[in-house]
């Protein structure tokens, strides 16, 4: 389906301002057959294959734990394959920030224990 809007200047200016006539948008739905008719086909294929999908035989009780092993490393390998991994320059950014990060961390806490141990002492001592 083709979709074509229309636009269009209303005649006259809204009643309550004194503003410029506004223009309005309407879609408009032009019926394409033949594409109505692939689309029909490809959606009669689909629940085709849907309906042959469910009608797949289980495998025998003691077999069902491998195939789920199986199927779990298969379906796992596709998902590393569609990782997109980073480059070398861009691995070391990233080692450096965590390094910058923990090295602020580890003073900030430092300093926190030395105030503390300081404010203690200064307490109980």
């Amino acid at each position: 389906m083709a979709k074509i809007t229309r636009i269009k200047a209303s005649d006259s200016p809204r009643k309550d301002t004194d503003e410029e006539p506004t223009i309005t948008r309407k879609k408009v739905v032009v019926k394409d057959k033949k594409t109505e008719k692939v689309k029909r086909q490809e959606l009669k294929k689909a629940e085709k294959k849907l309906a042959d999908g469910n009608t797949k035989k289980k495998p025998f009780i003691l077999i069902r734990p491998f195939v789920a092993f199986f199927t779990y490393l298969r379906d796992s390998w596709r998902e590393i394959r569609q990782v997109r991994w980073p480059n070398q320059k861009a691995t070391w950014k990233m080692v450096l920030a965590v390094f910058v990060y923990t090295a602020i961390l580890i003073a900030v806490i430092s300093l926190l224990d030395l105030f503390f141990s300081w404010l203690f002492n200064l307490i109980l001592g």
